[in-house]
């Protein structure tokens, strides 16, 4: 059984949101236009958007579903979350400048250019009850995770989640989801900096790990270390990721082509580097709480096991927070997408800015919404986690191999995307219907049935003559056209001393918090550990403002 959060558990959560609420209002405050709500105007700097893009793609999932593949088979988890590491590497060198070149708010205006507006109507309804499931989903894991450590039902932590989430993400627009995900993968990572070294402690090392558990010490144990499965799985993040909406966006929100490069080559450096850190206490979770009925509460038991009142609060909140900017991310690209492909292209193509800022606030109320209904009766459904992956995984390649390759080929038409639509997702359907098909022959089966449908037609077949697409032949043009140097946006001046006013406070309230939950166990290892990350939080605001105050 384990053990509920304690007084000081709540206090450092409560201190915490209230952190997060202060940051988006204070960010609200600046989001004037349709713009900034949605991409920050292009004006976020690289490095906040690969950390927003880190968390963003990042959530409970980490610490639930890939800790109880670590509980189970050990370091075979890093393997296979390792797969976002080429998707967001190959996304930034090949993709990221055509994306950051289209001048979009959302990813299906470009469908409409490239292919037409019945493409882009498809891809976005579609695409729309892809990420509600998706997200009502990872709503409702939240939820469950919450009801672990609290007294609280499972409806009320759903509900109570979702209202956080929806109403940051009202207040502040992209900007908002920005700098909390910076700020919170800096506490996270502090709080996980202090559970690595105590975990490893209360085994006896990574040595005395590797001779009790030698199998779960290497990277292909179990049945998902095979190289078949291996190969589909990375294949399919590969697709899967470069199509996801949150993961564009990012693209859209920074200066220039550079710049949106960066952001995909150092998020997958990120998922490289940091994804070991937040897998291996799970790993330890197999000798320190041995027999836990369910693996994928393996994270959660550790640290209730190692970390005293207030630090383990301070961890929640992190956790949460892991999964509380990545539903930020996906609320405002999914309120994009009503708001300028639904809203301003069907209903009010003249609506003003601050008509179309109303609607996507009020768009991104409704997702939330649904959301928490949706994520409530998710427990209802029985298998509906188990529906809704296979759903995603027959649905996501059909749509993401023309999404991808629409942006980087010229030659395949309209045709092509319907078709390999259609017939890729009768084809995901049927395969994995069939039980004599595994699920990785399946997957690889039905990508290459759709690059087939989508490439064949267009490079190997006779080509009839077709009517020119003049909006197709500029959208080319606009990709082959570097953004000229006068229509880079720039972070005004008050922006910026705003933005090192909010990083250095949030900062330092991190670090106080650290430090005042570390008193009542200083005499303990983990206490030490608190009150040194909370000395490192304010070193480093020192540090911030000392440096920025040089500049000016």
């Amino acid at each position: 059984m384990i053990s509920r959060l304690e007084g000081l558990d709540y206090a450092a959560i409560g201190i915490y949101i209230a952190l997060m609420a202060v940051i988006g209002v204070y960010v609200g405050v600046f989001v004037k236009d349709i713009g900034a709500y949605f991409k920050g105007g292009s004006a976020i700097p690289w490095v906040m958007s690969t950390v927003s893009n880190f968390m963003g793609l990042f959530s409970t999932f980490v610490f639930v579903a890939y800790a109880g593949i670590a509980y189970e088979h050990g370091l075979i988890s890093i393997t296979v979350f390792w797969a976002t590491v080429p998707a967001c590497i190959l996304g930034g060198l090949l993709l990221a400048g055509r994306w950051r070149r289209t001048g979009h708010t959302s990813p299906m205006e470009f469908l409409e250019e490239r292919y037409n507006l019945s493409v882009r109507q498809l891809f976005t309804w579609i695409g729309m009850v892809m990420r509600f499931l998706d997200n009502m989903i990872r709503l409702y894991a939240i939820g469950v995770f919450i009801t672990v450590v609290t007294p609280l039902s499972l409806g009320w932590s759903i509900v109570l989640s979702g209202i956080i989430v929806t109403v940051f993400n009202i207040i502040g627009g992209v900007w908002s989801v920005v700098v909390m995900s910076t700020v919170q993968f800096f506490i996270l990572l502090l709080a996980t900096f202090i559970l690595v070294p105590l975990s490893l402690d209360a085994v006896g090392g990574l040595s005395a790990l590797s001779e009790k558990l030698p199998e779960h010490m290497t990277w292909f144990n179990g049945p998902k270390g095979s190289f078949i499965w291996l190969f589909a799985y990375y294949v399919m993040i590969l697709i899967k990721y470069n199509e996801n909406w949150t993961f564009i966006q990012k693209f859209y929100c920074v200066r220039d082509e550079k710049a949106a490069r960066n952001v995909g080559v150092w998020t997958g450096i990120m998922f490289l580097v940091f994804t070991p850190l937040f897998i291996l206490p799970a790993v330890t979770a197999q000798l320190l709480t041995p027999g836990l009925p369910d693996p994928e509460m393996a994270y959660v038991a550790v640290s209730k096991l190692l970390l005293p009142a207030g630090i383990m609060g301070i961890l929640f909140s992190s956790m949460f927070a892991a999964t509380m900017s990545s539903l930020n991310a996906e609320y405002n690209i999914m309120s994009a997408v009503l708001t300028t492909d639904v809203y301003k292209r069907l209903i009010n193509p003249a609506a003003s800015e601050k008509k179309l800022l109303w609607v996507a606030r009020f768009a991104t109320t409704a997702i939330g919404a649904v959301m928490i209904l949706g994520a409530i009766y998710v427990e209802f459904f029985g298998g509906a986690f188990e529906a809704n992956k296979l759903f995603t995984g027959i649905v996501a390649i059909p749509l993401g191999i023309p999404f991808i390759f629409g942006i980087v080929c010229k030659r395949p038409n309209v045709w092509a995307a319907y078709s390999t639509i259609v017939i890729g997702i009768l084809v995901g359907i049927v395969f994995n219907a069939l039980p004599s098909i595994s699920w990785e022959w399946a997957t690889l089966s039905e990508i290459a049935v759709c690059i087939v449908c989508y490439f064949v037609p267009a490079y190997l077949l006779p080509r009839k003559k077709e009517k020119e697409n003049p909006a197709a032949e500029q959208f080319f043009k606009r990709l082959q056209t570097p953004i000229r140097e006068e229509n880079k946006p720039v972070i005004t001046g008050e922006y910026k001393r705003a933005l090192i006013a909010l990083f250095s406070l949030s900062i330092v309230i991190a670090g106080g918090l650290f430090i005042g939950m570390s008193i009542p166990s200083l005499h303990l290892y983990s206490g030490k550990l608190s009150f040194f990350a909370g000395c490192f939080c304010l070193l480093c605001a020192c540090g911030m403002w000392l440096y920025f105050r040089k500049k000016k």
